[in-house]
């Protein structure tokens, strides 16, 4: 019996070794194919649940923080309305646009990457997420108050996370491991111009716009399919901090944002945001330099137009119950409006769904601020926290018993695939341009402030080849950045130009 069991551990072991030490693996220890691209439908497909790698790591992702959001953990939340201004029944079926209609909204401006008692000072996207409750159902238009956003496939976003997130061995945040990530992500140029900017550090939740950020579709009654993105413009303009103004304020009041916002609404000066939409024709898709279902671009080339006015004017009776148990998720969708074929608005789609199902379990949806003002009907049932009244027998569908039955207006649109399954990039990355085309409308001192930032950061990065492939991506986005960036941080501007090249 010895013999034998020390060959079936011998058998493991020689298994085992099979794999190099440095092999990426999933959970079940098999090894990781590409860890950089999820697996697609096509070129513009959609991302396919049978892609285990990334299901894998957005679901343990999802379950690394308790209770605490793991991104978004420090936020104020706002109840309001939303008025339609414009009949846009041409293009979406969606009720809320009714040109004259009236929604109720809640609303959650966050911090994204610092903990819940962290300075509303901190340099950071703002999360800005409305929830629209509409007489077909919640819609959740979740984005930030910057356009785009670091990554463009969301297989890559817990490692994002991870790396803007506190050292595991030293709990602190580290430049070095901030920049050892994104000297690997080219595509994080254009986002580091624009949150490295006084954009970064907001002076009040007013005076800031808010972006869905990922193109969605949107669906008219016809099914006729239309590309859209989103944006929320504030009517109290945009005001911004530069470091030293945020160094003063963080001294004073950790709060200020909040408090800011709070006491606006308490003197009746309610804050409103128009909301424009820029909307494209699926045929246009490739005639552009960049893909427009990357969510490292902004639509610069398309017009917007107004559709509504939000205004916040009530502040919540609990901040728990409704701030913190605000459940927000992209998957929260109604009648014509459904995801794009975006990458990372794809993975988003289940994650984020699944992160508040983990964080407050499977019926969070039951919580009052979450619970749709139209009658829900199906038959989820039992779990934590059931709050329902479910009393027939009948708890599937179909049956003769009952007759719940499917609304055709409820159907996804029919999409067209080409190409085959694959996990590769996309071919039209253009890393750079807008980055440069930001970066070169920036006035002279908004230019002097995001190299000043940036420096401070980037500067103290020790390992040279990480900190020169960082500057070659500035510079490749303009030269005037990239040389006076360089020059702040004491680099080698030979070096930088070389890699450039590459």
């Amino acid at each position: 019996m010895k013999i034998k069991a020390l060959s079936i551990m011998t058998g493991m072991a020689l298994a085992a070794s099979s794999l190099a030490s440095t092999t990426l693996t999933r959970d079940n220890g098999a090894p990781v194919g590409d860890n950089q691209n999820s697996y697609t439908a096509g070129e513009n497909g959609s991302v396919l649940l049978q892609d285990v790698q990334l299901i894998q790591k957005l679901q343990r992702f999802a379950r690394e923080r308790i209770p605490e959001r793991v991104v978004h953990a420090r936020g104020t939340g706002m109840h309001g309305e939303f008025v339609a201004t414009e009949d846009i029944s041409d293009l979406t079926k969606a009720s809320l646009f009714e040109e004259g209609k009236t929604t109720p909204v809640f609303v959650r401006i966050s911090t994204v990457i610092h903990s819940k008692g962290s300075p509303e000072t901190l340099r950071d996207p703002r999360g800005f997420a409305t929830k629209f409750y509409t007489d077909e159902g919640n819609w959740d238009l979740v984005g930030n108050n910057l356009p785009v956003f670091f990554i463009r496939d969301a297989i890559k976003f817990p490692d994002m996370v991870h790396s803007l997130k506190p050292s595991p061995v030293t709990n602190k945040q580290d430049a070095n491991r901030v920049f050892d990530f994104f000297s690997h992500v080219p595509e994080a140029t254009h986002m580091f111009t624009r949150v490295y900017s006084d954009y970064g550090t907001p002076a009040s939740l007013r005076e800031m716009d808010g972006f869905g950020v990922h193109a969605y579709k949107f669906i008219n009654k016809k099914g006729a399919v239309n590309y859209v993105k989103f944006q929320w413009k504030s009517q109290q303009g945009i005001n911004n901090l530069n470091a030293k103004q945020a160094s003063a304020v963080q001294a004073k009041d950790f709060s200020h944002a909040t408090n800011d916002l709070y006491a606006n609404i308490a003197k009746g000066n309610y804050p409103k945001w128009d909301l424009y939409i820029k909307v494209m024709d699926p045929k246009d898709l490739g005639n552009h330099s960049y893909n427009p279902l990357d969510a490292t671009k902004v639509w610069d080339d398309v017009k917007d137009k107004k559709v509504g006015t939000m205004t916040l004017n009530r502040t919540p009776n609990n901040f728990f119950q409704e701030t913190e148990q605000a459940a927000f998720a992209p998957a929260n969708l109604v009648p014509g409006i459904e995801p794009s074929e975006d990458r990372l608005l794809q993975g988003r789609v289940f994650s984020y769904a699944d992160t508040q199902m983990y964080r407050l379990g499977a019926n969070h949806q039951q919580l009052p601020i979450n619970r749709a003002r139209v009658e829900v009907n199906n038959w989820n049932q039992d779990g934590k926290g059931n709050i329902g009244s479910q009393t027939s027998e009948v708890n599937y569908q179909p049956s003769r018993k009952d007759n719940r039955v499917e609304a055709p207006t409820g159907r996804y649109s029919n999409a067209a695939l080409v190409g085959k399954t694959q996990q590769m990039k996309i071919t039209k990355e253009d890393n750079f341009t807008q980055a440069g085309n930001l970066y070169r409308s920036f006035s002279a001192s908004q230019k002097s402030n995001l190299i000043s930032n940036l420096a401070g950061d980037l500067g103290g990065v020790k390992d040279s080849e990480t900190k020169h492939i960082m500057l070659s991506y500035f510079y490749q986005a303009d030269k005037d950045f990239g040389m006076r960036l360089t020059k702040a941080v004491k680099g080698n501007i030979k070096k930088v130009k070389q890699l450039a090249k590459k």
